[in-house]
């Protein structure tokens, strides 16, 4: 964390900073391509935007990264323990882990509210139990959690020009299509931690079901039946971009360049996908980094442009 993006967000509490400090190197090592898209953000919201990031995947390494020793029952106690520290830690406004403290600061700095924070843990608490999503209700119920909140959660950091009640919806699809994204692009990955975040009733009308998946894990390549599958399931996903791609343009106009980044950016990896006739089990689908740095420097150039023809967001007022 620069020193220039913490002053221009009004924080000058040196744990405060620490804090915030420790978000932003978590994005930058784990979150490539949503660390290269909050470049184009003005310097006062990276900060918020990091410790966001750094919250949702500190709880999602406890889900997916356990230690050898830990059980279903002993990561859900875990969970339960961190919810209850933080909704105690966000009530007071205070708290002696310097994650949280990121975290809590922001809620505080940006009144979040603390039903899109419950509802993060309650998805992460069904990646212990829950294993398979029969519909694509249920799966909506995983997502709105997981992804959607998310969106949510930044939209009053990037700043709206529209009113909060049209610009929410579009932030939630956004969040959304970036999450529909990652688990096409992560089926053999999940499958091999015993999860399909697929619907499954969307899979059997391809005749698509475990065993058909596990055959395709144990030859590393997909089948015609699970290509044509996962054709649909992009399909489907470019239809919640779309819906969400208006929402850019309701965004303060220095946010842009950065939510059309990121979305460029997501909306590529699914063009990977399809590049490679649908085998999601042929390999990971991924942006190259000169695609990535290409699509970032134009999108930087944009930002600029835009920090110069109108007044960034103003920050919060500070708390610390």
């Amino acid at each position: 964390m620069t020193r220039g993006e913490l002053n221009a967000a009004g924080i000058h509490d040196p744990g405060l900073r620490r804090a915030y400090t420790w978000c932003r190197s978590l994005n930058a090592r784990h979150g490539r391509t949503y660390f290269l898209a909050t470049r184009m953000l003005t310097p006062a919201q990276r900060p918020a935007v990091h410790a966001l990031y750094g919250f949702a995947r500190w709880l999602d390494d406890i889900v997916d990264e356990p230690d050898p020793e830990d059980t279903p029952r002993s990561l859900a106690a875990r969970l339960s323990e961190v919810e209850e520290r933080f909704r105690t830690d966000l009530a007071s406004t205070v708290s002696e882990d310097p994650l949280l403290t990121a975290v809590i600061d922001t809620a505080a700095r940006y009144q979040l509210e603390e039903r899109l924070f419950r509802a993060f843990f309650t998805s992460m608490r069904m990646d212990l139990s829950v294993t398979d999503y029969a519909t694509r209700e249920d799966l909506d119920v995983y997502v709105h959690g997981s992804a959607e909140v998310i969106g949510l959660q930044v939209l009053p950091i990037l700043g709206a020009v529209s009113p909060r009640e049209e610009a929410a919806p579009r932030a939630a699809a956004l969040g959304k299509a970036f999450q529909l994204t990652n688990f096409l692009r992560d089926v053999a990955e999940d499958f091999a931690r015993g999860r399909v975040y697929l619907p499954a009733d969307e899979l059997k009308a391809h005749d698509v079901d475990r065993e058909r998946l596990s055959w395709c894990a144990e030859h590393g390549r997909a089948d015609a039946p699970v290509r044509a599958a996962i054709k649909e399931q992009i399909a489907i996903t470019r239809e919640i971009y779309a819906d969400a791609r208006p929402g850019i343009a309701m965004l303060h106009p220095v946010s842009r360049p950065c939510v059309a980044t990121a979305a460029t950016l997501y909306g590529q990896i699914l063009d990977r996908i399809e590049e490679a006739n649908h085998d999601v089990f042929a390999g990971r689908a991924t942006v190259s980094r000169r695609r990535r740095l290409s699509v970032g420097c134009r999108a930087l150039a944009r930002s600029r442009w835009a920090r110069t023809r109108h007044p960034a967001p103003a920050p919060p007022s500070a708390v610390d």
